[in-house]
């Protein structure tokens, strides 16, 4: 039977934690990047944060993280991370972009690792994420765009969601999310792709 994405990600959230990293190359880049733009006065939210992991790792360079995920599994296993890492300005928060509340433009930084492809409205989650930045703000993404390299997966997906073996995932080319990062009223400063999954790593910023 198909389950809800939240099911998903709390059935794997254990396993998903142990997982080595499949191309630490790029993901030592994306978070040199990241750092790159951190100052020690941020605010930052993550949205789709998993375990924790990238943002318990950029907590240095900012003064506070928000990390949200909509799994509770994962956000248990985020704050037992922190506690452990001694980490204390890292808050985590069990929410979906469309559940989070916040006042508008409350951010320096919004993150969206690894999520656009799994929301079920990207419209909408580029729209909350702009409204939650503070104008001249920087919006960090990376999202699988599965249609550009791995297109024959499509009608695989479905089965394995059937079974519970795959989240719900929509299938995007990385000129598509370009554009809508766009129109949502970002401005693109740098993007690139990388692996099998042809992945968009971008860095937005809402205008002044």
């Amino acid at each position: 039977m198909k389950v809800t994405s939240a099911h998903f990600w709390d059935r794997v959230a254990s396993s998903y934690s142990m997982q080595a990293i499949a191309d630490p190359e790029s993901y030592e880049k994306k978070l040199a990047t990241t750092q790159a733009l951190m100052r020690p006065n941020m605010k930052v939210l993550e949205f789709g944060c998993g375990t924790g992991s990238t943002a318990l790792t950029h907590a240095l360079y900012v003064q506070h993280i928000v990390a949200t995920d909509i799994s509770s599994e994962m956000i248990a296993i985020g704050r037992s991370k922190a506690k452990s890492a001694g980490v204390d300005n890292v808050e985590f928060v069990q929410a979906s972009v469309e559940d989070f509340q916040a006042a508008e433009a409350s951010f320096d930084m919004v993150l969206a690792l690894n999520l656009l492809h799994l929301v079920p409205d990207r419209n909408t989650a580029l729209s909350t994420i702009f409204r939650l930045l503070k104008p001249g703000g920087v919006f960090i993404s990376s999202t699988a765009c599965l249609s550009d390299k791995l297109w024959f997966l499509r009608p695989v997906i479905p089965m394995m969601q059937w079974f519970g073996k795959a989240p719900s995932v929509s299938f995007l080319h990385a000129e598509e999310v370009l554009k809508e990062i766009q129109s949502a009223g970002f401005e693109d400063q740098e993007h690139w792709t990388h692996g099998r999954a042809n992945s968009l790593f971008l860095v937005a910023k809402k205008p002044e």
